[in-house]
């Protein structure tokens, strides 16, 4: 800046000497008053710079045109000044910016009288293509030179490289100087032609090419708003973006723990009625000593237990997605006496108990044959009598019906309660609309809904307020069942039992593998009530170390142990007896797959919780595989 301060003082006074007088005019005066009163005030910002640049560049340049280059040094030092003293505080940049101006224009004069010669004599004479040279010359002259010695003082003053200071922020200014010369040049050769008031005529030319010029670098100034705010809408819009993949994943969240919500609540209503069903039947045997009351009770706690253990199962086959269903035919006359007996404690014992009383009216009327799920159709018909006893706080009639109509099958639970109205009536197969309050979930009908769905069957309600309500199930009767196949495929465990007898002599000896001890006594009485011997271990390192200490014909093991898995287990036994028949034991259900089993090399798969009848097949079947060995023993020993 001292540089540069020092060089257009140098300028000035070396233009100030050359100045000649002597051709100074009215004239002169007029435009040098113009341009310092006019053209230093009418000036324009350049966009996210702090500078600005005076329209007088036209004045400044027709004074060189008209009055030689002193003069035109002269009154653009002195334009400079009087600009920055209104758009600047600082001395130095005030000096600065003079200064700038002074040595720009002195270079810009020096060149184009190098290259042409007397500009004056050159304005004079008539148009020609020297002129308009001459005159390109002088305006890119005075914009390199400007510009140029600018941009190098911010790019020492920002830090920056000087083509990036220059090319960003003073590159656009050509057009003010462009446009200043050509306007300059017009109004020169008009003034030889006119005279000089042609000047005074062209100013309002010259005020169109300055707001013209304003409105240009207003629509930068918008582009450059709009570019900045369109970046900053980039912005939101990513953080915008975020925060939606951030509630969508939330929303993912709650949706999974919403649908395990209400798979838990699904749960806990069908086993609290698989409870209730045991619980009231067991307080009821407590209660008599007759037997065949005992064994009728016994059976449908069996049946109740057995219900519930499907239940777990189904829950299991929806964690893995199955689709499959093992449906087999069901007796309906069955299904409905069973249903009567196992909700008996709530429609006869819990209400007379509070001095309600139900009277139970069957009329069975088929003895046809589904194909279905035994304990998901007396879930079904369970969950609707006990809605029908909540319907009937004051007493009434339970009504459990069949009849048959055309290749379908009409089972009905009538009731002669409060009835619904039809805005109930409307939702009682929505999930989780109850009228029980908070006695209930909403659950109960909703899931039977999909049970008879999955059945193929359909679901029919009949209700007046204050007349009852009839719920009619619609199932497909069973194509070539028969009540032959219905018996065969229900045998008694008691059957079973009768086969199990075996000479003591060849009593099969079990190793029983289990960290559960209440699991472990009952599969060991299971194996000692067919007539083998039970060895009973608590874990596999103890189990192991049985096997290894005596001979045994099987080994039942539970696969999830702490120490040593039954996986590990059987793996070190087959290392020990290839042959060997082992039976592991899982609360997973059928999360064993026979891949897995093949590749473990498994005999049998027993899922918890077991039945007696299965422990028999097994038990069975090890018996007959000692006896195979026994008899192959002495056929290979008599040969």
């Amino acid at each position: 800046m001292v540089l540069m301060i020092v060089c257009g003082l140098c300028a000035f006074l070396l233009a100030l000497r050359d100045l000649p007088y002597a051709s100074i005019d009215l004239r002169f005066l007029l435009l040098a008053a113009m341009t310092l009163t006019i053209g230093s005030r009418v000036s324009i910002q350049i966009p996210r710079v702090c500078g600005h640049i005076s329209v007088s560049d036209t004045f400044i340049f027709l004074t060189i045109l008209l009055f030689g280059g002193d003069a035109g040094i002269v009154l653009a030092a002195l334009d400079a000044l009087l600009t920055s003293l209104r758009i600047s505080k600082k001395t130095s940049t005030r000096l600065f910016n003079a200064a700038t101006m002074a040595f720009s224009t002195f270079a810009t004069v020096e060149c184009v009288s190098y290259l042409f010669g007397d500009i004056v004599k050159l304005t004079g004479a008539p148009y020609s293509p020297l002129f308009f040279l001459a005159t390109c010359v002088m305006a890119l002259m005075q914009y390199v030179v400007n510009s140029g010695l600018v941009a190098i003082g911010g790019a020492f003053k920002f830090n920056e490289p000087l083509w990036e200071s220059w090319r960003k922020k003073y590159l656009w200014t050509s057009l003010t100087f462009i446009t200043g010369a050509s306007a300059a040049a017009v109004l020169a050769k008009l003034i030889g032609v006119a005279g000089f008031y042609a000047f005074l005529g062209a100013l309002p030319f010259i005020g169109v090419v300055y707001f013209t010029y304003l409105t240009y670098l207003k629509n930068i100034e918008a582009s450059t708003a709009a570019a900045e705010l369109a970046e900053q809408h980039v912005v939101e819009l990513s953080h915008h973006i975020a925060e939606q993949e951030r509630l969508r994943q939330q929303f993912s969240q709650l949706e999974k723990l919403s649908a395990l919500g209400e798979l838990a609540s699904g749960v806990a209503h069908d086993f609290n009625n698989t409870l209730a069903g045991i619980l009231g039947r067991a307080q009821l045997m407590l209660r008599t000593d007759d037997p065949e009351k005992l064994l009728r009770g016994l059976q449908i706690i069996i049946k109740t237990a057995e219900d519930g253990a499907k239940t777990v199962k189904r829950i299991q086959d929806f964690a893995r997605q199955r689709r499959d269903h093992d449906f087999a035919p069901v007796a309906v006359d069955q299904l409905l006496f069973d249903v009567g007996e196992m909700t008996r404690p709530r429609w006869k014992d819990h209400a007379e108990a509070n001095n309600v009383y139900i009277r139970l009216n069957l009329q069975i009327n088929s003895k046809s044959l589904v194909r279905g799920d035994e304990s998901e159709l007396r879930e079904v018909l369970v969950n609707m009598v006990f809605n029908a006893v909540d319907a009937m706080p004051a007493g009434g009639t339970l009504t459990l019906a069949t009849h048959e109509s055309g290749e379908h099958v009409v089972v009905s639970v009538s009731d002669t309660g409060c009835g619904m109205s039809p805005e109930v009536r409307s939702r009682i197969f929505d999930p989780f609309f109850t009228t029980k309050g908070k006695a209930g979930n909403g659950l109960g009908l909703a899931v039977s809904y999909g049970i008879i769905h999955r059945h193929e069957g359909e679901i029919e309600v009949e209700t007046e307020a204050g007349r009852g309500a009839t719920f009619k199930i619609k199932l497909p009767i069973a194509k070539g069942a028969s009540r032959e196949t219905e018996a065969a495929s229900g045998a008694t465990p008691c059957a079973a039992h009768t086969l199990s007898l075996v000479a003591e002599s060849t009593r099969a000896r079990i190793l029983v593998v289990d960290d559960e001890a209440h699991v472990r006594e009952l599969l060991c009485e299971m194996v000692q009530g067919e007539s083998c011997e039970a060895v009973a271990a608590a874990n596999g390192a103890d189990a192991l170390a049985l096997f290894e200490a005596g001979h045994f014909d099987a080994v039942f093991t539970d696969i999830g142990m702490p120490g040593m898995s039954g996986w590990e287990l059987a793996r070190a036994i087959r290392e020990r007896d290839a042959q060997l028949p082992l039976a592991v034991i899982t609360g997973w259900g059928d999360a064993v797959g026979s891949d897995e089993q093949k590749a473990a090399r498994i005999n049998w798969i027993v899922t918890k919780p077991f039945s007696m009848e299965r422990v028999t097949e097994i038990i069975q079947d090890i018996s007959r595989h000692k006896d195979e060995a026994r008899r192959n023993q002495l056929t290979t020993v008599a040969a």
